[in-house]
C-alpha cells in the first residue's frame, strides 16, 4: 500500500572499524517534496544516502524508500530510486541523445529515441543532443546526467552534492530542474554544503552533525531556534553572485 512516506529510517548505525559514522539516524521524507541533508565533510552524508540506494548495508536500525526494506527488498528499492552522484556519470565519447538511449534500453524501455529526445527538450540539451558530451560544460553535463537519472520515472531521485563544482549560472539551471522534478510529483532527497541552496530548494531540511541528525524541520521551524533578530535598517549591496549573474544574462 503506497503511504504518504517515501523515505524513512529509524535508529540508523554504520561503523567502519573504530569510526562511527552514523549514530542512530531517524529521517523521514514526505512524497513529492524536496529534502535536503545538510552536513560538513565526514558528517555521514554519502554513508547515509549509499545505504539508502542499497550501496552499503547498514550495521543496524532500519530503512525503507518507497515502502520497501532497503535490506530485505534492496532489487524493489533500486527499481524506485534514481541516485545522481557528486560527478556526472556520463561517456564523453557518446553524444548527449546516445547517453540517454543507451540507458533506456539498459532499462529495457521502448522507443529509447523518443524518450531521449523528451528529456533532451525538457533539459533544454536539445541543440546540443547530437555533439559528444566531451564538448559539453559543466552545466551541461549536470543536466545530462539528471535527465540519464529520470529515465523510467523513478519515483524518488538522490542528488548527492548535485552542484559541487559547478559555476553561479550551472548552479541556478540545475536548481530549476530539481525544482522541476518536484513539481511533477518526484521525491528529492539533496544533500549539499551549500546553506543556500538548502534554502533555496528545501521544503524540509535536517542538519546530520558528527552521525547524527541535530535539527529537522521546515526553514521557519529552523529560525525558531535562534533568539528574535532585531530590526536594523542598512543599504543592501549587490552580492557578487547578484553581480555575476546581471553581467552575463543571457538575454534570448
Amino acid at each position: 500500500m503506497t503511504t504518504s512516506t517515501a523515505i524513512e529510517t529509524h535508529g540508523l548505525e554504520k561503523t567502519y572499524g573504530d569510526l562511527h559514522v552514523l549514530r542512530g539516524v531517524d529521517l523521514r521524507v514526505e512524497r513529492g517534496t524536496i529534502f535536503a541533508l545538510l552536513g560538513s565533510n565526514g558528517a555521514g552524508k554519502t554513508t547515509l544516502v549509499k545505504i539508502l540506494c542499497t550501496l552499503l548495508r547498514a550495521d543496524g536500525g532500519t530503512a525503507t524508500v518507497d515502502g520497501r526494506d532497503v535490506a530485505a527488498q534492496p532489487a524493489e528499492v533500486r527499481a524506485s530510486i534514481s541516485l545522481t552522484g557528486q560527478f556526472a556519470a556520463v561517456d564523453e565519447v557518446l553524444t548527449g541523445r546516445e547517453n540517454l538511449v543507451l540507458v533506456a534500453r539498459l532499462r529495457h524501455l521502448e522507443d529509447p529515441g523518443s524518450i531521449a529526445d523528451d528529456l533532451l527538450a525538457r533539459f533544454a540539451l536539445s541543440d546540443a543532443g547530437g555533439r559528444r558530451v566531451a564538448t559539453y560544460s559543466g552545466g551541461m553535463r549536470r543536466r545530462l546526467d539528471i535527465a540519464m537519472s529520470l529515465i523510467g520515472e523513478p519515483p524518488v531521485v538522490f542528488l548527492d552534492e548535485p552542484t559541487t563544482g559547478l559555476d553561479p549560472q550551472a548552479r541556478i539551471e540545475v536548481w530549476a530542474m530539481v525544482r522541476e522534478l518536484a513539481g511533477r510529483g518526484t521525491t528529492v532527497l539533496l544533500t549539499t554544503q551549500y546553506l543556500d541552496e538548502a534554502e533555496q530548494l528545501a521544503d524540509r531540511i535536517a542538519i546530520l552533525h558528527e552521525g547524527r541528525i541535530i535539527a529537522d524541520g521546515t526553514l521557519a521551524d529552523l529560525k525558531q531556534l535562534l533568539p528574535p533578530a532585531t530590526v536594523e535598517y542598512v543599504e543592501k549591496q549587490p552580492s557578487l553572485e547578484d553581480i555575476f549573474l546581471a553581467i552575463t544574462k543571457d538575454d534570448r
